[in-house]
């Protein structure tokens, strides 16, 4: 843990907070995420180790709490974790509103069909299984393929052929995808440009945009430029 030395209440809360990925492991625990994969899959690029560390550091920190739950570890976060929803808030906010530009290295099909996956608004889709796959046409073979499988209240990914009937096939890039998650293009302006090509069931390809709500930050104001 990195010590600063200063009685200051932002260093201290800093101590405890600065460490590479521990707020992204907040933002996950906010999220909804309890166990050690779930969290995995919300921070693909974080070595399973250091996620160890980091939750065994918010453990001692009195921010999250570990227990067992029907034979597997649980994670939660305490009163303490809970009031951090506010800064990681703020932070995601002033991101989207003042750091825009997404790097090559920002891209993650993983991290993004994760985020669809938990943002679907399942009340408004099929009660029967429906499979949404996606192909990004700008990304290596071997991980340009990934799908969406819901049935009633479950939801999963896959980034290998389940198997079942696809319902509708989304073509595009994988920025476009992440830029309408992110709330930076809109449904109909991509689909308009021909960014998003859909296919499939006719209902299912109207609907689409509706099931796929764009994540917790898309409503976020931009600043006007000038």
């Amino acid at each position: 843990m990195t010590v600063y030395g200063q009685f200051c209440p932002v260093a201290k809360a800093m101590e405890v907070l600065d460490e590479r990925w521990t707020l992204l492991v907040v933002r996950e625990l906010l999220a909804g995420s309890s166990h050690f994969n779930e969290l995995r899959r919300g921070v693909p690029k974080m070595s399973p180790a250091l996620l160890s560390k980091r939750l065994r550091s918010l453990v001692r920190a009195g921010v999250v709490r570990r227990r067992d739950a029907d034979n597997r570890v649980q994670y939660e976060l305490t009163q303490c974790g809970r009031e951090l929803a506010g800064v990681v808030e703020s932070l995601g906010a002033w991101g989207v509103r003042w750091i825009g530009e997404l790097g090559e290295g920002d891209l993650d099909p993983h991290l993004l069909l994760w985020d669809l996956r938990r943002r679907l608004d399942l009340d408004a889709m099929p009660r029967s299984r429906t499979v949404i796959s996606f192909v990004f046409d700008d990304v290596a073979s071997q991980a340009a393929r990934w799908w969406l499988m819901v049935a009633g209240d479950n939801a999963d990914i896959c980034d290998y052929d389940p198997g079942f009937d696809v319902t509708v096939t989304v073509t595009t890039s994988l920025r476009t995808m992440t830029r309408i998650w992110r709330g930076d293009l809109e449904w109909q302006q991509a689909l308009g440009a021909r960014a998003v090509v859909l296919s499939g069931d006719r209902a299912a390809r109207r609907a689409l945009p509706g099931w796929l709500r764009p994540g917790a930050f898309a409503g976020v104001p931009r600043p006007v430029a000038g």
